[in-house]
């Protein structure tokens, strides 16, 4: 620190624009420090809404906002799109994919998280993670192609599982999933087909832990529990 001190003004480099990466980014701003934000996305994203999208309650520019847009009123951070291909911790170097290299005093890395499979990678196709746009259209795709398919489907016992939906985790993503697909058909959708009932669904909430929201309290839990039973979900 002695070092960067004596140069002056320390180079940081963001790696990641999501929540923390932001936060990091404006309070570097408002202290006028030089920054770099590196993202491979040109959006910030509103994670918590992505289940929405995902069941077609909301699109995607409602919940994602232009990096460049939140950080404007910071003239001394700097948006930078691209993709980090290499940390070199020795030169205290970040290479990005097309070529940008950026040199740095202060390293941030807020890159976000990746779906875990817990070892079982050969899932992914199946059962995909909602962690971004992406995943969430794609389970929005396959959710309303599933009833577009049982609505065609002659063979009673193919319909209902095209009728099956299954959520994997009762964290607060999962408990919201499964509750949003409910609302979605028992109401949004409910008289839409002629030759399905899409309030027959069945919606599988499956969680491993002793209960759903197990990092909330207790009664909330059970509170959640019960909603969404009345809307028709089933956990396990």
């Amino acid at each position: 620190m002695a070092e960067i001190q004596a140069q002056g003004r320390p180079r940081i480099v963001i790696i990641g624009a999501g929540f923390a990466g932001i936060e990091v980014a404006k309070a570097v701003g408002r202290a006028g420090l030089a920054a770099t934000v590196v993202d491979r996305q040109n959006h910030h994203l509103f994670q918590p809404l992505l289940y929405q999208v995902a069941t077609a309650a909301l699109s995607a520019p409602d919940i994602a906002s232009p990096i460049r847009s939140i950080l404007r009123p910071y003239p001394s951070v700097t948006v930078l799109l691209g993709e980090v291909e290499e940390i070199d911790t020795e030169a205290r170097r970040v290479s990005c994919a097309h070529g940008k290299v950026l040199d740095y005093d202060i390293l941030v890395l807020a890159p976000g998280t990746r779906t875990g499979y817990f070892g079982n990678e050969d899932w992914a196709p199946f059962a995909p993670g909602l962690k971004s746009l992406e995943d969430a259209r794609a389970i929005r795709s396959r959710l309303l192609l599933a009833f577009e398919r049982a609505e065609r489907e002659p063979d009673a016992e193919l319909r209902r599982r095209l009728l099956t939906l299954a959520v994997i985790g009762g964290g607060p993503t999962g408990v919201e999933m499964a509750g949003s697909i409910a609302e979605l058909t028992r109401h949004t959708l409910a008289r839409d087909f002629r030759n399905i009932s899409p309030g027959e669904t069945r919606i599988l909430l499956i969680e491993a832990g002793p209960r759903i929201l197990g990092g909330f309290d207790e009664d909330l839990g059970g509170y959640a529990l019960e909603r969404l039973k009345r809307l028709g979900v089933t956990v396990m």
